[in-house]
């Protein structure tokens, strides 16, 4: 079930975003005058397919949703009547071929936006961003960052929760060079700028990036209550329930859950003799941790979570939206960070300042989709946003096969007032695939290397 829900929304999500894509190229060429032949969403079988007359556009949906295409009347990819010529996509201007080129990728910025400001206006339900005591060592530490200390804003950018906060931080650390100015408020409600130094080694892997900088969300001392157990954990099968009280695992007595959660880590894969309290009756039974790696390092784990008082979520939780008008520049202005981010993490990735695995393959998309989609509408909609900038800003550069290839071709007859060769094409054309290709390989290496390290 699980993998049908994952696989349901990555179909979703992509589909989604393929279309908007071609639906640009589309739009454009029609307003323009272009004969667009076929819009098609998907490659492989076709599953479904309407065309009004043989002279309309033929729509089509296949079977494999990972890409899509707008194929125009064009003289070099077959005849076209005398009466056509003016609607061939050849014929047409510099500008308008430009244009027509260009609003794929537009329009998925465009839908980032719109998602973005639906972000904005229906909101976030989020946890405050103070902080707990910083990890010994860490980049938080040497920043000075104390225990109680609540982030308000990082390089000037509010940070109202916890999430925005650390992405944020995560961000910056990119975007400046390691340079991270964060604002925040102290118990005595003083106001202070900390700077946080982040090494260029460290910024080459952004998935480990957050353990070192050592950030810890506050947290009061908890009782070593469980809240939670999920199904076929360790946790379900030693027989935990809702309610627990961990008293004692092995000879060492429990006092509260982060202590509980501690011991829990540092003993994976080995049986241990655990003693609670339930409704009052004292119980005991095995329990074995199973095996979870985590940046390289075998850690135990049950699959249970603490049980939070509702007062308590209460006094750290944080509503966060914006009215439907001051939604709009901040979805722009949100649009526009995140595609300066990409840019940079690929500029780094190709200057050897960014590791490799930094990149997802749709093994990856796909499990941050699913993952998404559970947590609710809000998280959905922001994964979108993410991959539709994504997904224009990769189509602008200008390697040949994508849409940026393309422009830079246009740019080049622009600059010398004729048109690039179509041998000359070809040749660049070639290598685009060439480098598509390692490139989707070694995306897929990793993703596949990140569920082998799963298990």
């Amino acid at each position: 079930m699980n993998v049908l829900h994952t696989l349901f929304f990555f179909t979703i999500a992509i589909s989604l975003l393929v279309a908007v894509h071609e639906f640009g190229h589309f739009w454009i060429a029609r307003c323009i005058g272009v004969k667009v032949l076929r819009f098609s969403i998907g490659f492989g079988k076709v599953l479904w397919q309407y065309q009004k007359s043989p002279q309309d556009t033929q729509y089509v949906i296949s079977a494999i949703p990972l890409g899509g295409y707008v194929k125009m009347l064009d003289e070099r990819e077959g005849e076209v009547k005398s009466d056509d010529l003016s609607m061939a996509f050849n014929r047409q201007s510099l500008g308008a071929r430009t244009a027509i080129v260009a609003a794929g990728p537009i329009f998925n910025l465009i839908l980032a936006v719109a998602l973005f400001w639906g972000v904005l206006v229906i909101g976030e339900t989020g946890i405050k961003p103070i902080l707990g005591k910083a990890m010994t060592g860490s980049v938080a530490e040497l920043a000075g960052f104390n225990e109680g200390d609540e982030i308000l804003a990082v390089d000037n950018k509010p940070t109202p929760t916890w999430m925005h906060a650390i992405s944020s931080i995560i961000a910056s650390a990119f975007e400046n060079d390691g340079h991270v100015k964060v604002e925040v408020k102290n118990r005595e409600d003083m106001q202070i700028i900390r700077t946080m130094l982040i090494e260029a080694e460290d910024r080459q892997h952004p998935d480990k990036l957050y353990t070192k900088l050592g950030l810890r969300l506050w947290s009061p001392p908890l009782a070593p209550i469980i809240g939670k157990v999920l199904v076929n954990s360790a946790a379900e099968a030693a027989g935990l329930q809702q309610g627990d009280l961990i008293i004692r695992i092995d000879d060492i007595a429990v006092k509260e859950w982060q202590q509980w959660v501690e011991i829990i880590k540092g003993n994976p894969n080995r049986t241990m003799t655990l003693n609670i309290e339930r409704e009052g009756v004292p119980m005991h039974f095995p329990i074995t941790p199973s095996v979870y790696v985590n940046n390289g390092q075998a850690e135990g784990k049950i699959g249970a979570s603490v049980l939070i008082p509702d007062q308590l979520i209460k006094a750290v939780q944080i509503n966060y939206s914006l009215s439907p008008l001051d939604a709009i520049p901040e979805a722009f202005l949100m649009t526009y960070r995140y595609s300066s981010s990409t840019l940079k993490m690929i500029g780094q990735m190709l200057g050897g300042k960014a590791s490799l695995e930094n990149l997802s393959g749709p093994i990856s998309i796909a499990q941050y989709a699913g993952q998404s989609a559970n947590m609710g509408l809000v998280h959905f909609l922001k994964f979108l946003g993410l991959i539709s900038v994504s997904l224009g800003v990769l189509n602008l550069l200008p390697i040949p096969v994508l849409d940026g290839g393309h422009l830079f071709f246009f740019c080049l007859e622009g600059i010398s007032g004729r048109p690039v060769s179509e041998r000359m094409q070809l040749l660049f054309q070639k290598i685009g695939i060439a480098f598509l290709s390692v490139l989707m390989l070694t995306a897929m290496f990793m993703d596949i290397s990140r569920v082998a390290q799963s298990f």
